[in-house]
């Protein structure tokens, strides 16, 4: 059984991942298709403000807090070595640290440096917009599936 600091930092890896989830979820089940019935520019202008506005204090420090949480119960995992959990515990570390952190960094991030890199009105960003919310929203469905996946793995790692 899991117990003491290391329990509070699973339990905090928990709340972090299914936070994050939450996030991602939302934006693929409603908020992408909502931004992709806008017409091009609108949509554009609308998914640049949001990405300038994700970048909060507060979404950071659930985002990359839980990237920080999700290492360091690896890092402790390997130190204690426990009977019971470990795989749960390195699998949901590696989910959240590979399928969520990691993937926004490698395929988000960039699609949202390109599209804010395009004056929404111009025929360039009218053509990439399509484009993005496909690309973009397949991404998101897997960062969406890795922290939650991530979450219920640290959940049967504390059963």
């Amino acid at each position: 059984m899991i117990d003491g600091p290391y329990y509070v930092l699973v339990l905090l890896g928990v709340l972090g991942t299914g936070l994050v989830a939450g996030v991602f979820c939302g934006f693929s089940t409603f908020v992408m298709r909502g931004l992709a019935t806008l017409p091009p520019a609108q949509g554009v202008a609308a998914m640049n403000a949001i990405n300038r506005a994700a970048v909060t204090p507060a979404f950071m420090l659930v985002f990359a807090g839980s990237a920080v949480l999700c290492a360091m119960i690896a890092v402790v995992t390997f130190v204690v070595w426990p009977d019971e959990g470990k795989a749960e515990l390195l699998l949901g570390s590696a989910l959240y640290l590979s399928g969520s952190f990691g993937l926004t960094l490698v395929a988000n991030v960039p699609r949202n440096e390109a599209l804010a890199a395009l004056e929404p009105g111009t025929p360039e960003a009218a053509s990439y917009w399509p484009a993005y919310v496909r690309e973009w929203t397949r991404w998101n469905h897997v960062r969406t599936l890795a922290s939650a996946a991530a979450a219920v793995a640290y959940v049967l790692a504390l059963s």
